[in-house]
């Protein structure tokens, strides 16, 4: 694989101004005016927190900013794929068009192309759906086939499969879609396709199994490690992970995109 591309950040936070809030099934799509700040490459992510009310309350939560992957840029807009599971993503959930958004980023690495003739293979799962969707639209502008495989809860999270072009979708409960995982479809896909190298980004146990099904028939994966990140600057060494070899590397700065073949599994953080 060629070296993972990676787009600087300007220095400190910034304030951006939410432009749009859409609900896609379960899930909500924000959209902020950054006309200001770089275009990020899939995959890299940004330190995200409401300009008000974060911080504050009985229990001070939300405090720390929230790492999310950009689900698509342009030259003025980004836009973040969300689901309110707790304090911070519930409170960036409630923000209304006007209302203040900070920002750090792009930060950490994106995907790699292929290489060696091999054809973009994407899957993903739940959130891990929007780095996938910026990646495709690169490929796709690019003439480069790019199929995506989406596994999801169930028929409520299935509309997320929407934000990509004609995706492949797995339900865990059969409710829309592949009734069972979505490495089945991936297990398919690899043994009936031509040469492949797999992106995925997705909760661990899914990238774990991708790397472990990708391992076994000798297939390169690039996976988008999760991880909780107090400052995406890698200071705190709060989303280290363990290498194969040996060693650590800490997913802010060395990822979040990892080759699979370096990690003897995806940690479950």
């Amino acid at each position: 694989m060629s070296a993972q591309p990676r787009t600087q950040a300007p220095f400190g936070r910034r304030t951006l101004t939410v432009a749009e809030r859409r609900a896609v099934g379960a899930y909500v799509v924000l959209a902020a005016e950054d006309p200001d700040g770089p275009l990020p490459r899939a995959v890299q992510f940004y330190m995200l927190s409401a300009a008000r009310r974060w911080g504050g309350g009985a229990d001070e939560r939300p405090f720390l900013p929230r790492a999310f992957s950009v689900l698509r840029a342009s030259d003025d807009r980004l836009e973040f794929m969300l689901e309110a599971v707790g304090p911070g993503t519930e409170r960036l959930c409630e923000l209304e068009p006007g209302d203040g958004l900070d920002v750090t980023g792009p930060l950490g690495l994106g995907f790699p192309d292929p290489t060696d003739d091999r054809r973009a293979l994407l899957c993903g799962g739940g959130v891990g759906t929007a780095p996938l969707a910026i990646w495709q639209d690169e490929l796709l502008a690019r003439g480069e086939p790019a199929p995506a495989l989406l596994g999801f809860r169930d028929a409520e999270h299935a509309p997320g499969a929407a934000l990509l072009h004609n995706a492949r979708v797995a339900t865990d409960d059969g409710s829309h879609g592949h009734h069972g995982l979505v490495t089945d479809l991936l297990a398919d896909e690899l043994d009936s396709g031509p040469a492949a190298v797999v992106y995925a980004c997705g909760p661990p146990p899914m990238l774990e199994a991708v790397r472990a099904l990708c391992a076994e028939r000798a297939v390169p994966c690039q996976l988008a490690l999760e991880a909780g990140m107090a400052c995406g600057f890698g200071a705190c060494f709060g989303c280290v992970v363990a290498l194969r070899a040996g060693g650590y590397l800490r997913l802010c700065v060395d990822g979040p995109v990892l080759d699979g073949a370096l990690l003897a599994e995806v940690p479950a953080h």
